[in-house]
Formats: structure tokens, sequence, C-alpha cells
């Protein structure tokens, strides 16, 4: 494809992206929001627990939260243990004020993985549907003739694509849909985060940019991307300015993909 008709496809695809962010959230957004702010942020030292116990772990909550969100513990699992800190009264009043003191301790108690309940299901994040043909492939092509190495991993601590630098990971079981997206994802990552201008930028605005590529390259090649860009993007609290400011660097790398990816004529006359 001409770089003429990429770039009109990108441009054309970004103004209904900054319709959406300016919408605001969506409510597949705010359901999600709110069932995920249930769940505790755990230290590095406990997510190091639940990993090695638990290598596939997505949500992980206690008991009685996961009965608060309408689902119950199965039958014969297996808790995946952590610590939590906990103050206990000291015997003796401090000497000097005469108050009673606490003291830190820890102990050990148990969480569960969303894949060891049943009931209710929890509100989704908006996904990207439909067919991306042989145009899969293409991405791939292009990220080998990028030098860029691509793997895939059963697991990847919740995660669905990781960017290092000269190296892709995907979670292996993806949807053909997904896989696209978060290919394109992480190929934006690739092409615009890990040179000099890195160190110029926020994680908001990382993931802003590579998300918005991803947005542009899936809707070019005809899938049903939906709120999930918008919602994404809101997720890492970028909003129209951030994608604004971060304008060009969008266009380019998405219309230097969609001109490797979108070769058929079909595309082209969309354009």
């Amino acid at each position: 494809m001409k770089a003429e008709q990429a770039k009109k496809l990108a441009d054309n695809a970004l103004d209904t992206l900054a319709a959406a962010l300016k919408a605001g959230k969506s409510e597949s957004l705010t359901a999600y929001l709110a069932a995920m702010g249930r769940f505790h942020a755990y230290s590095w030292g406990n997510v190091m627990l639940i990993v090695s116990q638990k290598p596939d772990a997505t949500h992980v909550a206690g008991f009685q939260t996961w009965k608060s969100l309408g689902r119950f513990v199965k039958k014969g699992e297996h808790g995946i243990v952590i610590i939590a800190p906990m103050l206990i009264k000291a015997k003796e009043r401090a000497a000097d004020s005469g108050e009673e003191q606490k003291l830190l301790r820890f102990k050990a108690v148990y969480v569960f993985d969303v894949s060891q309940t049943d009931g209710e299901p929890l509100a989704e994040f908006a996904q990207v549907s439909g067919d991306p043909r042989e145009h899969t492939d293409r991405l791939k092509d292009f990220v080998a003739s990028r030098g860029i190495t691509l793997e895939y991993a059963e697991h990847l601590a919740g995660a669905k694509g990781r960017s290092f630098g000269g190296r892709i990971q995907l979670l292996s079981g993806m949807t053909p849909a997904e896989e696209f997206s978060v290919l394109a994802h992480e190929v934006a990552h690739e092409l615009l985060h890990h040179g000099e201008r890195r160190s110029e930028t926020s994680k908001m605005i990382r993931e802003t940019e590579a998300e918005a590529v991803a947005f542009v390259v899936s809707q070019a090649i005809g899938l049903e991307v939906g709120t999930h860009a918008a919602d994404y993007i809101q997720l890492y609290d970028g909003n129209t300015d951030t994608l604004a400011e971060s304008l060009e660097f969008i266009q380019k790398t998405a219309a230097t993909i969609i001109a490797a990816v979108a070769a058929d004529e079909s595309l082209a006359e969309a354009a």
C-alpha cells in the first residue's frame, strides 16, 4: 500500500479514537474498574509468592472478597499463601507516655485465583474481535524484517504481551483478533519506546501511543475494535490531550505498519 493511502487510513482511525476518548469511560470500563477496585494491590514479595505457587494466576483475592463479588471458592482448591502484616498490642505500656504500644507482626494468609472460583462472572475488559486473516502473517513478517524476535509463552504474569527491545513475547492461546492487536501494540513499543526517546516519555504516554497504533492498524484490516483502545488508554489515565501530543509519532508508526500489512486492494480502495 502506498504511504499516502496508509496515512489517510491512520488519520481517519485516529479521528474515531479521539472521539471515543472525548466521550469518556464506557460502561464496560466503568464496570471493569469497579470490579478491579476490589482487588488488593500486593507487594512485590507477595507477587513473587503468588507466581511461585500459581504462575498462571490473573486475579487474586481472599475468600471474603470473592464472596462479595458473588463468587465462591471451588471445593478442594488449595489457597495461595501470602504474608499479611498485623498490629498486635504490646504487653507493656511505653514508659514515657503511658500509652499502649502496638507491634508490627506478619502472618500467613490464603488467597485464591479467579480460576479457583465459580459464580457471577467478573466484568470483562472490552475485546477486539474479527478475523485478521493473512494480515497476522504479514505483521509477523514485518517483525522479522526489523530483526525482532517473536516468542510465545504460556504465562506472562497477567499480561498478554511484552516488548523487550529486539524481542517480543506474546501470550499463547489468544484469539486471532487478540493476537493481531496485541502484536501490533508490542510492535509499536518496539518502534517507539526502546531508543533515546524512552527517557522523555511516561508509562501513560507509552501505553497511549502503543494502543493507539494497535487501534489504527487493527481497524485498517477490518477488525471490530469497539471500545477496547479507548478503554485501555483511559486505564492508564490517557486522554485526548495525550493522544494529540503524540499524534505525529502515532501517525507515522501506524502508517508504516499499515503499509507493510495491508497490501490487498480492498484496503487500498478504503483509503
